[in-house]
């Protein structure tokens, strides 16, 4: 580890650099659980390099064409190392769980995604006859290997179709509440998880609401590239390094970084988000989360939060694949360029 100097306002405190591969003993298969004792322990401030593994085989990424040379020793590793008892109830290979010293329910994480990096050369794209959004058009399992070219920074889709690569964990979250058990990691919920929000690349910031002691962040389904909705039910699907930095915020801290609810920031927005088995019900928590932020941190009456929302904010739909539902509201940081707040 090497230690890095972490300045917050007139005061230096000394944080840490870690270093998270992706490991048997390393990875949650399938789930966020409040009970899961953490892989790895940090301090607020500090930073994690996590290394993250896609959610598919050896045996069905050789199948569908992958040269066995090019398939990650570690993702081998992880299908042979973790027994079948500590796999699911979902599919996804997150790494983790990371705890924060001094995390309690009611707190907020505050995780900071400095960057993010392709760990292989290609992803892949898959639906079947049960999934996606369109099951009964395409009743048949499909599976293609995507070149990735890191020097472009394009997919190479289709023959003359390349895709820009906007690299993104699919799930990042924090553990349920205790009363969740061990939760699926497919349908994402109100620690975060299966998100599949393309927003979250390098330079954003997500704020998460701890239910657990440790917070106990998991991050994996790396993502290359996908549009809003997913609607087949990948991505281009591949595993990422990413350069976290993590900040506890203790309950109190003030409404402009506290969250009852998964929320992120970008370089040039604020974003709500709300799931939900229903996409309306899902619409009307990001919204109204929206509308509840912009009164808590920025001050304002809930009928002018409301209609700003209308006329600047947009609604979108983040995923529909994943059981419950996302969408996201995005409001520009630029309405407020003049406000003083």
């Amino acid at each position: 580890m090497t230690a890095v100097l972490l300045l917050t306002g007139a005061s230096a405190a000394r944080a840490e650099d870690h270093d998270l591969p992706a490991t048997p003993a390393t990875v949650a298969w399938g789930h966020y659980d409040a009970a899961a004792k953490p892989v790895l322990t940090v301090r607020s401030g500090d930073t994690v390099t996590v290394h993250t593994l896609l959610t598919n085989s050896p045996t069905g990424l050789e199948r569908a064409g992958v040269a066995p040379a090019d398939i990650e020793s570690s993702l081998r590793a992880v299908f042979a190392g973790v027994a079948a008892d500590q796999r699911g109830p979902g599919g996804h290979i997150l790494t983790g769980p990371i705890a924060v010293e001094g995390a309690e329910a009611g707190d907020t994480l505050e995780v900071r995604i400095l960057k993010i990096d392709l760990a292989i050369p290609y992803a892949y794209n898959a639906f079947g006859p049960t999934t996606g959004f369109l099951p009964d058009d395409f009743p048949y399992r499909r599976v293609k290997i995507v070149p990735l070219d890191r020097k472009r920074m394009v997919g190479h889709v289709a023959p003359g179709v390349d895709v820009a690569l906007h690299p993104f964990f699919g799930s990042m979250g924090v553990a349920p509440p205790t009363s969740f058990g061990r939760y699926d990691s497919t349908p994402p919920n109100i620690g975060g998880g299966n998100m599949d929000d393309r927003a979250q690349v390098a330079g954003t910031t997500l704020f998460f609401p701890v239910h657990a002691p440790g917070a106990l962040l998991e991050v994996g389904d790396g993502h290359a590239a996908q549009g809003n909705g997913e609607v087949d039910i990948t991505a281009l699907e591949t595993s990422l390094v990413g350069k976290l930095q993590l900040i506890l915020h203790k309950k109190g801290s003030g409404a402009d970084v506290e969250a009852s609810y998964p929320r992120a920031e970008t370089p040039a927005a604020y974003i709500a988000m709300g799931f939900d088995e229903d996409l309306s019900n899902a619409a009307r928590k990001a919204v109204r989360g929206m509308i509840d932020w912009l009164v808590a941190a920025k001050g304002m009456t809930r009928d002018d939060a409301y209609m700003l929302v209308s006329v600047a904010g947009d609604v979108e739909v983040t995923e529909l694949v994943d059981r419950n539902k996302g969408v996201h509201v995005a409001l520009p940081k630029a309405v407020f360029a003049n406000s003083g707040r």
